[in-house]
């Protein structure tokens, strides 16, 4: 019999899938069209965690459970730290918040992933309302912004048939390929693509002035601001052409265009900066509050719901924790000490932990240096909700299988409440929580309520209702003759997860040959891996895949200028033989 749940992965598609007999299958109804990612369509070959273990040596998961209650009884609270990561994105994940903060202990924020970009998002509109992808299929001209969605979103494809399409991406990706048009910009230089954009959008009058004077009225000193940037020397140093700038704005002008943004163009410190540019050349196109048109970036996957659970404690940032602080650190669906930036700092400050706790599905770097190691149940094999930060499904994922293999994370909470003697409800009681803030449409599907398919339609969420541009220029171009490292995602792995990368990609004209070994290295660390040749990328730029053993031996812990967001490719690099 077929029963139907979601993918629980950090991905932007949260598909919907049907499990009959033990496969998986995309759900051909919604946003699925289905089909799953590589992934989802080999889930059940990757091996999991099949047994708990201390100290190297297995144990039962009752023994597990007793000894990691006597980690937490040995310290003082404020000496334990709980490190949750995204590795499941249901909503059910967070109810171990609500064990450690009632504790007492601490928890984590910021983000490894997109805060820069939000908090230049909120900087301009107030909020940070994304533009659902089924809005997609709905526009004339589609602009992947540094996304690759053969990668990260083969959803958005079906939506984009019969398109203009538009790509800006160092790498030369399937998607580029298949473009009109395609500008290899060099990386960390979007936000003066973007202003040269607007400017010259100005020049032309195709700005939607109509839109400007109810919603953005302040335009004209955001086009004086633009001024400011050198037009010819400028272009020469990105790599673009005025040609370029007007092929772009021929295809846009008086159009339905969708701007879709991948997370890797705000991996730097200045990262709010460069999507607020990208906003407002929107904002020029008077793009907001209308169908088919936009920005879609990472809306709040948690909008309009109020977690239950309870998260006031004490937090540090997740991206330069400090672990040598802490005597116990519990870690669920994370790998610190391969996906956190700065790992050999990383690396140095977990070794003095006296108690480390790794919860989890899969073997990783993390796991194996742990001293208690507590296998979670597959998705599978519990019950949960999630929600997405690219459209406002509110999908079900009931157990559609029975294992006894691992544990809950609401059984393992429950379990360390009822020793702890901390109130919690029922799973049922939050599943059931979790359900009121979805309305069912007519086609069947759960949305989630007072979500806006097209956000915006009155105005921005700033005190004025008016969109707050760029009102200073602080950034220059790098001029750092190193190489730019990139570090996307691939195809066969999600970070750490799956099958990840053992290679940095280079130009062949760089003169190194297929197969050597060469070291990579940066201010904070070096890595040596083997060169594999790819001619799509750019001569002055590294590629090495997020989730690759050592890649962030190269990457800075330092936060975006505002939000504690790491940014993994502020560092240049070199490369010895």
């Amino acid at each position: 019999m077929s029963k139907i749940t979601a993918c629980p992965l950090d991905c932007y598609d949260a598909c919907e899938i049907l499990f009959n007999d033990g496969k998986l299958k995309g759900l051909k109804s919604g946003h699925t069209h289905g089909f799953l990612c590589p992934h989802l369509n080999h889930y059940e070959k990757y091996t999991t965690i099949k047994k708990p273990r201390y100290k190297g040596v297995e144990i039962s998961l009752e023994d597990a459970l007793l000894k990691l209650k006597e980690m937490i009884l040995l310290h003082e609270k404020s000496e334990i730290l709980h490190y949750r990561g995204s590795g499941n994105f249901a909503l059910m994940q967070e109810v171990t918040d609500h064990f450690f903060a009632s504790l007492g202990a601490v928890l984590t924020q910021g983000t490894l992933c997109d805060g820069a970009g939000e908090a230049g998002i909120i900087q301009g509109r107030g909020s940070n309302k994304n533009m659902p992808i089924h809005e997609v299929a709905k526009s004339e001209v589609v602009i992947f912004w540094g996304r690759n969605p053969h990668t990260t979103s083969s959803h958005l494809l079906p939506l984009i048939k019969d398109k203009k399409i538009i790509v800006i991406d160092p790498i030369k990706t399937k998607i580029a390929k298949m473009a009109d048009l395609h500008l290899q910009l060099k990386p960390h230089t979007d936000l003066f693509l973007a202003m040269l954009l607007s400017r010259f959008l100005h020049i032309q009058n195709g700005c939607n002035e109509e839109f400007l004077e109810a919603y953005a009225s302040e335009y004209e000193e955001y086009y004086e601001l633009t001024q400011n940037i050198r037009i010819k020397a400028v272009l020469d140093q990105i790599n673009v052409s005025l040609e370029q700038l007007g092929d772009i704005l021929d295809l846009v002008k008086g159009k339905r265009v969708a701007i879709v943004c991948g997370v890797g163009i705000q991996k730097y410190s200045n990262g709010a900066d460069v999507m607020r540019a990208i906003d407002a050349f929107a904002v020029m196109l008077g793009l907001f509050g209308k169908e088919g048109c936009g920005v879609s970036y990472l809306g709040s996957s948690r909008a309009e719901i109020v977690m239950p659970f309870n998260q006031k404690a004490k937090k540090i940032s997740k991206v330069d924790t400090e672990f040598a602080d802490f005597k116990t650190v519990f870690i669920q669906g994370a790998n610190p000490l391969s996906q956190m930036p700065n790992s050999l700092r990383v690396k140095e400050s977990i070794a003095k932990v006296q108690n480390i706790v790794y919860f989890g599905l899969y073997e990783n770097e993390t796991s194996k240096i742990s001293d208690l190691v507590i296998p979670a149940k597959s998705f599978l094999y519990k019950n949960d909700i999630r929600t997405s930060y690219s459209n406002n499904v509110m999908s079900f994922m009931p157990k559609v299988a029975n294992s006894d293999i691992g544990i809950s994370e609401y059984d393992l909470s429950a379990y360390l409440c009822r020793e702890f003697d901390i109130e919690l409800e029922s799973e049922e009681f939050y599943i059931k929580y979790f359900k009121n803030f979805a309305v069912q449409k007519i086609d069947g599907s759960w949305y989630v309520e007072n979500r806006e398919d097209i956000p915006y339609k009155d105005g921005f969420d700033t005190k004025t209702k008016e969109f707050l541009f760029l009102d200073e220029l602080d950034s220059k171009i790098d001029e750092d003759d190193r190489f730019h490292l990139i570090t996307c995602k691939s195809q066969a792995s999600l970070n750490s997860q799956f099958n990840p990368e053992k290679s940095v990609y280079l130009n062949r004209c760089l003169g190194y040959k297929e197969g050597e070994m060469v070291t990579v290295s940066s201010v904070d660390g070096s890595v040596e891996l083997m060169v594999k040749h790819c001619d799509d990328l750019r001569e002055d730029c590294v590629l090495i895949y997020s989730g690759t053993r050592g890649v962030n031996n190269l990457t800075t812990s330092k936060h975006a200028l505002y939000a504690k967001s790491a940014i993994f490719q502020e560092n240049r690099v070199e490369i010895n033989r």
